[in-house]
């Protein structure tokens, strides 16, 4: 977006009552027009132009940092240092590591900052290789293709609200505590973890806690306990917004203790697939006329991922999009939160999350 400028000056009328603007006085805005920038990188206001703002699809890594046992802090930003699009707390970046693998990281900056984002990658041993690939190959200096910022976990600033967060969760919940902070909201946050040293920006929690007395909790297992949902939970009062982003026993245990506290509403945001509801099992078909039977209790994508690794995939909840697959015969059970009526209609599917009827089979374009 470029920057507004300031309305032109117009010069005054003929200072002997001619018809038209005075012809001196129009050649010296046009000099000052050309010349003051030229020579003072201002213009004739005596302001220095910003850099457009760009959409890029590449960005450097400007800094590595570690920020708890086995979690690395990377800054991204453009070469030239161009202004990047805005995002508001709770978005991600989509990173295309440079083996095509695209995984979704949370932003965990300052919004304001619109020269850099910030992410935390926690090294997972038993992952699919995206996390050991960031560890490894993105270093200061490396380049690494990017979609976004785009937002799937929205803070919408309800005037009481609890933030959860475990372990590496602190992610896109650390921008929403200081939002809250900023906006003067009634606000709590607890960060869990098996201990201080695996909670990432543990200097940062801090620093907010001094500045919020009572508004932070900091649990660990070792030194308190592994907290219960339900004692979580007690934090929130009545109308309270509860915003939580974890590992999936967690998310699991918050949901199911829901029901039961004063809260009003629950968002949260996971890290891993979504759990299967009501799944029966079905059948695929793919160009070859080869079969592959979908269990009840697994995805399409993790089939399709058995047959061919390189089956693309990312946030594996059904709203990012990349494992999009065209269906050429067959009725789909959707369940994603991506594809518009009439891109469902067209026959494309979402193979992370959506399904079909028990029995039935799927013929795809792949």
């Amino acid at each position: 977006m470029s920057r507004p400028q300031p309305p032109r000056l117009v010069p005054p009328p003929d200072l002997y009552g001619r018809p038209r603007p005075d012809r001196y006085l129009q050649a010296l805005d046009w000099l000052a027009s050309k010349y003051v920038p030229l020579f003072t990188g201002k213009d004739r206001y005596g302001t220095r132009p910003r850099p457009p703002e760009t959409h890029p699809q590449e960005l450097t890594v400007v800094s590595r940092e570690p920020v708890a046992d086995d979690v690395v802090s990377l800054r991204l930003a453009t070469g030239d240092r161009r202004l990047l699009p805005r995002w508001q707390p709770g978005a991600h970046l989509d990173l295309i590591l440079p083996s095509g693998r695209r995984r979704q990281y949370s932003l965990c900056g300052d919004p304001a900052d619109r020269y850099a984002y910030r992410i935390a990658v926690r090294l997972l041993p038993d992952g699919q290789g995206g996390s050991a690939e960031v560890h490894r190959e993105l270093t200061a200096g490396s380049t690494v293709g990017i979609r976004g910022p785009r937002n799937a976990f929205p803070f919408a600033g309800d005037r009481k609200v609890l933030l959860l967060a475990g372990g590496i969760g602190l992610t896109p919940v650390l921008p929403m505590a200081r939002e809250a902070a900023w906006r003067g909201l009634d606000w709590h946050l607890v960060h869990t973890g098996r201990s201080r040293a695996s909670l990432p920006f543990a200097g940062e929690v801090a620093r907010l806690a001094a500045r919020h007395p009572g508004r932070v909790t900091v649990l660990t297992d070792d030194e308190h306990g592994m907290p219960s949902a339900t004692d979580l939970l007690a934090r929130a009062g009545g109308g309270t917004a509860v915003y939580c982003c974890g590992p999936v026993p967690m998310l699991d245990a918050v949901q199911a203790a829901f029901a039961r506290s004063e809260a009003k509403a629950l968002h949260f945001e996971r890290f891993s697939a979504a759990p299967i509801v009501d799944g029966k099992p079905f059948t695929l078909r793919l160009r070859d006329g080869r079969e592959l039977p979908v269990p009840a209790d697994r995805t399409a994508l993790e089939v399709l991922r058995a047959d061919d690794p390189g089956t693309p995939y990312s946030c594996q909840q059904g709203f990012c999009g990349v494992c999009r697959l065209r269906v050429l015969s067959g009725t789909v059970d959707h369940r994603d939160r991506k594809l518009s009526a009439q891109q469902r209609a067209d026959g494309e599917m979402l193979v992370c999350v959506s399904r079909a009827a028990e029995g039935e089979c799927l013929e795809l374009d792949v």
